[in-house]
């Protein structure tokens, strides 16, 4: 007698799991009870284009403050282009970091807008006070580490917001240096360098805490295909990261990262070659060599 098929039983359960999320609570959760960073901790700013960025690529941010007690500080870039939907996206991401254990910082009294490449090219002014915003911010905090989109992210905030970063970035003083990542959402990058773990244990958290950005999870449920997202970088991770043709490695969900290094006013390689971080190792190892000024 033939073996059963079990393949079809497989997707009809991804499927019903998927419908099951839908009855699930967004927001109002209790809040976890994390402890507060030492004096003098590490920054790792993460620049987020809208409110709810911060924990889609956030897992290397929460897993340096988790396991090694860093200082997690969101960077709301904007608020969201529906000017009726500010206050309420505000309080929706003051929720959202709270649950995560990020700190936050808003920019003006509604976050910027108008950060697009047709801005930067033709509306100097109004391009070079946003830039000068997120200067201050660096200046601020003088982070260690500092996260956001890579250049082809596709959605034009997102794009706006990686050039707005290099542009400040160029105006720090050559002195400065800092770890950069790169993220990904809208556009896949073709050349990540790491492929970082994320535990059932941790992206159980960062879904928690993306449920708190209720309007727009009721519009695109979102956060039920977050982990569906994540199981699929394992699967390009493996090759873009890795090499062509190689196993991937045993994880169940990952985000993936471009780390570089920004020094002597430019960005530098970091890595002589792709990396795997698992949820058993250092976290913190590769941005101390990147910080030392040599490559993992």
């Amino acid at each position: 007698m033939p073996p059963l098929n079990p393949y079809p039983q497989l997707a009809r359960d991804f499927a019903a799991l998927l419908e099951s999320g839908r009855d699930f609570p967004l927001g109002n959760l209790p809040f976890p009870d994390y402890s507060a960073p030492a004096e003098g901790a590490p920054v790792v700013l993460i620049f987020s284009p809208h409110p709810d960025d911060e924990v889609i690529i956030g897992a290397w941010p929460f897993r340096l403050a988790r396991e090694r007690g860093w200082r997690v500080v969101n960077v709301a870039v904007t608020q969201g282009s529906r000017k009726d939907r500010q206050a309420a996206r505000l309080e929706e991401l003051r929720a959202c970091c709270r649950y995560a254990g990020f700190e936050l910082a808003t920019l003006g009294s509604s976050g910027l807008e108008g950060l697009h490449l047709g801005n930067r090219a033709g509306n100097p002014a109004h391009w070079n006070a946003a830039v000068s915003e997120i200067l201050a911010v660096l200046k601020r905090y003088g982070p260690s580490a500092v996260l956001f989109p890579h250049e082809t992210d596709r959605n034009t905030t997102h794009v706006g917001v990686h050039f707005l970063l290099m542009d400040a970035l160029q105006r720090m003083e050559d002195t400065f240096s800092c770890a950069v990542i790169e993220t990904e959402f809208w556009g896949a990058m073709d050349t990540p360098n790491v492929m970082l773990e994320v535990s059932p244990g941790d992206l159980g958290v960062l879904l928690s805490a993306l449920s708190f950005h209720e309007g727009e999870v009721r519009r695109n449920p979102y956060h039920l295909r977050t982990a569906a997202w994540m199981i699929d970088n394992v699967r390009r991770g493996g090759e873009l990261v890795g090499k062509q043709g190689a196993a991937p490695p045993d994880f169940a969900y990952a985000t993936l990262y471009r780390l570089r290094r920004w020094q002597a006013g430019r960005l530098q390689p970091a890595l002589r070659e792709g990396l795997f971080l698992s949820r058993h190792d250092d976290v913190e190892a590769p941005l101390r060599a990147v910080l030392a000024g040599s490559s993992p």
